[in-house]
């Protein structure tokens, strides 16, 4: 029997959790893989019968090491991995249930999620995920943004499929952003410090995000927002490359 499990990585995350844990209702198991939340996340997940593990935070500020246990927790062999404020399309269940029906070889498919930016929808460039897999297929790397190991064919859903997209609910303020972009610029040093970025890298990767953002994904739709989105992309950039810079002169 195709049955397909829900895993979702938490900590303090009771913000969205509840229309999330709505929104994935229909799939036969939700796991909640907490990082030792210190608000109502637990409360939160029991309500809604999922079953809980847990993955010691210690010093870890991302999810990303605590995905394979996620995801092994699963009783099933199909997992869809959830972030805490990612909410599941009406369409996706029915799509995901019709999908593992016909496909007996692919080890994973991928699909779409829209994104909040400034209070509205961006409408230009959807990130593209790969969070449908079969849970003996994959492996997580522990390091931030990374993406899952698959062994195995991956298909991939049209992302003129606007009605399967997940939805990101995360809307921070400008200066919250900042404040994350900041953050995830630390945490990419590690996985990027034998990285050796020089002039040409520091002029034109910065200039490559923006006209990625701008033009190719088409933030150029949202008027002065996507004009603020492309320019903080070009800004990580630079943070990220300053940063993996500094460690390399002051710890090599």
């Amino acid at each position: 029997m195709n049955k397909i499990s829900v895993v979702i990585n938490t900590y303090n995350a009771e913000q969205h959790l509840d229309k999330v844990l709505e929104s994935a209702k229909a799939f036969d198991e939700i796991v909640v893989c907490d990082m030792e939340s210190t608000d109502r996340t637990i409360e939160i997940a029991k309500k809604h019968g999922c079953r809980i593990v847990t993955f010691p935070k210690g010093n870890h500020t991302i999810c990303e090491p605590a995905r394979n246990t996620a995801i092994q927790a699963a009783s099933n062999q199909w997992v869809l991995v959830l972030d805490a404020d990612e909410l599941v399309p009406d369409g996706m269940p029915e799509y995901l249930y019709d999908w593992i029906g016909k496909n007996k070889s692919a080890a994973a498919l991928s699909f779409g999620r829209i994104n909040q930016f400034m209070g509205r929808k961006a409408t230009g460039g959807p990130d593209r995920l790969y969070r449908f897999l079969r849970k003996d297929k994959v492996d997580w790397p522990p390091t931030i943004h990374s993406r899952p190991v698959i062994d195995g064919p991956v298909e991939y859903v049209p992302l003129s499929r606007k009605d399967l997209f997940l939805i990101h609910l995360d809307n921070p303020t400008i200066a919250e952003r900042v404040d994350k972009l900041n953050t995830y610029s630390s945490n990419e040093v590690i996985r990027r410090r034998f990285r050796n970025f020089g002039y040409m890298s520091f002029l034109f990767r910065p200039l490559w995000a923006f006209i990625r953002t701008y033009f190719i994904r088409g933030a150029i739709r949202d008027g002065r927002r996507g004009l603020i989105r492309s320019y903080l992309e070009a800004y990580y950039q630079i943070m990220m490359m300053a940063k993996v810079t500094e460690y390399r002169w002051y710890k090599w």
